[in-house]
């Protein structure tokens, strides 16, 4: 039944002009076919002097002067065989034709050979004018202009032209419309990871589908509803997946499609997106990065200027909550910078729901792996999502799908059959450090102050509390400008303490303090540390208050403007006195540290230059267990303490 109906409401465009052209093919068709006659031969002089001879001309037609068309007598037809070959039902056409050259020399040899003759040659001079032939000289060039100007006015009006185009729609939204004809395959269960989302947009789609559902007890679906969080986290696969679910019309487009050069082209564009989805009705108008055109008013505008994004963004707002508005449109959004959005946009009205979607936790990257791996040929012993999910903390589902598709890709180079752990794992380390770089030439002397680096952060990291736990430490070079990294499993935390980020910021520190104890020296590998412990020095300072002399304050995203700081000069010095001497106390705690497991350190070394990546077992076997993993295990071992009775409980 549905098959009928969309085939019912396909309208086939037919044009009438290819009319036109069937007709003037098919006369010009006719006139070769009835007009050329395949028996007219061109023939020399010497030729025609041989055929007058014989007296088989009847008629010869001097035509404007410059060719004779030459008739052969029917009695004599059957000594040319051409001629037997002619077309039987062409009208009556010469059997030969002579270019002469001068006509009156051509005259003079026709009356000696008409002297001497038994039978004259009649000859007429005729003057013939080719009409088609002349119409065509002067119609031919009029219509190629008329057909190169409509091409390039189509072009021009349908927009695929390129840069320049669609001047005469310039103000035309450029929305793309899913419906029916166009269904989107994407729904709800391609999207994981995002229960909380899912369940909030998923009521935005119940209402569209059964809205008596909720207007029954005086309830109102909200205008719009803005995605907000980090990039790759999910947002447009979100959006899509509305599109695939809904079962209404659906414009997509994104926030740079209303930006144009030309004054008034955004305003004008977003009053024809709302033109159209209101004939469209209920149905749901995406906007993809809407920041590039919802930013806050008033913030770097030229005085007495037009800025033509604020105009966009006022337009958008009047269709949004205005007097003109109508019910059935609900706008969906789209942006990782909700901070820089005007308020206007953001108040209730417009965007009523802000839905946060935030990277996965462990379970949502469980999730997550499970439906990619499902176009992946894995081998299931190996391949766990719950491992995977382990190995990828902080990941966003983009990063998660990157990951399985370069294991697939690293496999099939293998020549393997299945995707196995050892795949993912190679592809974890490209997307993290980068491409192997086999064919770097590193110098012996280079390569052991690399070793001495990675492993002064591991002994900091396998021995400090509150350190992430170690992965590998490996010393293959990668990417641009990594000759080596430790990789850590940190734990899923929301809330980290003054502790835990010194430690951190200790074993940042462990590579340089390495190198310092060793070589008593110095390098520029540990610029990467030295930028990560300095970001961390200044947000704990200014940002998280955790330092006494400066107190409980916090400058976030009050200091962006250099030339208008929310502190004095004397609060500047102190925070930056605080946080050079916070990085000094953990630069020489890391020394301390690495000096009391000194003979740790050279053994990590070593084996590093030896084998190049080390694994968590293989620092197990070579330095022990973790100091702080063994007092975790002795904690879950001891029995609990029996329960005491109500009646033996001291009174309070």
């Amino acid at each position: 039944m549905s098959t009928e109906k969309n085939n019912n409401n396909k309208k086939v465009n037919f044009n009438t002009y290819w009319i036109y052209g069937l007709i003037i093919f098919f006369i010009i068709c006719v006139n070769m076919f009835l007009y050329t006659n395949n028996t007219t031969q061109e023939i020399p002089k010497s030729k025609f002097m041989e055929i007058a001879s014989q007296n088989h001309i009847e008629k010869l037609d001097i035509i404007n002067d410059d060719i004779a068309e030459i008739y052969i007598a029917k009695s004599a037809q059957a000594s040319y065989e051409h001629i037997k070959q002619g077309n039987p039902i062409s009208v009556a056409s010469p059997h030969f034709r002579l270019n002469f050259g001068d006509v009156g020399k051509f005259t003079e040899q026709l009356d000696k050979i008409n002297e001497t003759a038994s039978t004259p040659i009649e000859y007429y001079h005729i003057k013939r004018t080719n009409y088609l032939g002349n119409m065509l000289s002067w119609l031919l060039p009029v219509f190629l202009i008329i057909a190169l100007w409509l091409f390039f006015m189509k072009r021009m009006a349908t927009g695929s032209g390129g840069p320049g185009s669609q001047i005469f729609n310039i103000g035309k939204s450029k929305a793309t419309l899913f419906d029916n004809n166009t269904k989107v395959n994407i729904t709800f269960k391609d999207v994981a990871g995002l229960n909380e989302a899912k369940e909030e947009v998923m009521e935005v789609v119940d209402f569209l589908k059964n809205p008596k559902k909720y207007t029954a007890l005086g309830g109102k679906i909200p205008k719009g509803v803005l995605l907000v969080g980090p990039p790759g986290t999910g947002k447009t696969l979100l959006a899509k997946a509305v599109a695939g679910e809904a079962g209404v019309p659906f414009f997509s487009m994104s926030g740079s499609d209303f930006v144009e050069m030309f004054v008034g082209v955004g305003a004008s564009r977003v009053r024809d997106l709302f033109k159209q989805a209101r004939e469209k009705a209920p149905c749901i108008v995406f906007i993809d990065e809407i920041d590039a055109i919802g930013r806050a008013r008033g913030k770097g505008a030229v005085q007495g200027g037009n800025d033509e994004r604020e105009n966009t963004l006022n337009q958008l707002l009047v269709e949004m909550d205005g007097f003109s508005t109508d019910k059935g449109v609900i706008l969906m959004a789209a942006t990782n910078r909700p901070d820089v959005l005007d308020n206007a946009l953001l108040r209730p009205g417009r965007f009523d729901r802000q839905i946060g979607i935030d990277r996965p936790d462990l379970k949502g990257r469980e999730e997550i792996f499970k439906v990619h791996l499902k176009s992946i040929k894995i081998n299931d012993e190996e391949v766990v999502p719950e491992k995977l999910a382990e190995m990828t903390p902080g990941f966003a589902g983009a990063d998660i799908a990157n990951i399985c598709n370069e294991a697939a890709l690293v496999a099939a180079r293998r020549d393997k059959k299945a995707v196995d752990l050892d795949d993912f794992n190679y592809a974890l380390d490209r997307v993290i450090g980068g491409l192997e770089k086999k064919n770097k030439i590193i110098s012996p002397k280079e390569k052991e102050i690399i070793a001495y680096h990675e492993a002064g952060h591991a002994i900091c990291g396998w021995f400090l509390e509150h350190a992430s736990p170690l992965v590998k430490v490996t010393i293959v070079p990668r990417g641009i400008g990594t000759l080596g990294y430790a990789q850590y499993l940190p734990k899923e935390e929301y809330i980290t303490r003054t502790e835990q980020l010194e430690d951190r910021m200790c074993m940042t520190l462990g590579g340089r303090a390495a190198e310092k104890i060793v070589f008593d020296k110095i390098s520029t590998g540990a610029q990467n540390d030295l930028d990560q412990v300095t970001k961390m020095a200044y947000g704990m300072i200014s940002v998280y208050g955790m330092n006494d002399k400066v107190g409980n304050v916090s400058f976030h995203g009050m200091s962006q403007d250099n030339f208008n700081k929310p502190y004095s000069d004397e609060t500047a010095k102190l925070i930056d006195d605080e946080v050079r001497k916070m990085i000094d106390t953990q630069y020489l705690r890391a020394q301390e540290l690495l000096s009391t497991y000194r003979n740790e350190l050279n053994i990590l070394a070593r084996t590093l230059l030896d084998r190049e990546v080390i694994l968590k077992s293989d620092v197990e076997q070579l330095i022990g267990k973790r100091p702080i993993e063994m007092v975790e295990t002795e904690a879950e071992n001891v029995t609990e303490a029996p329960e005491i009775a109500p009646e033996d409980q001291p009174e309070i």
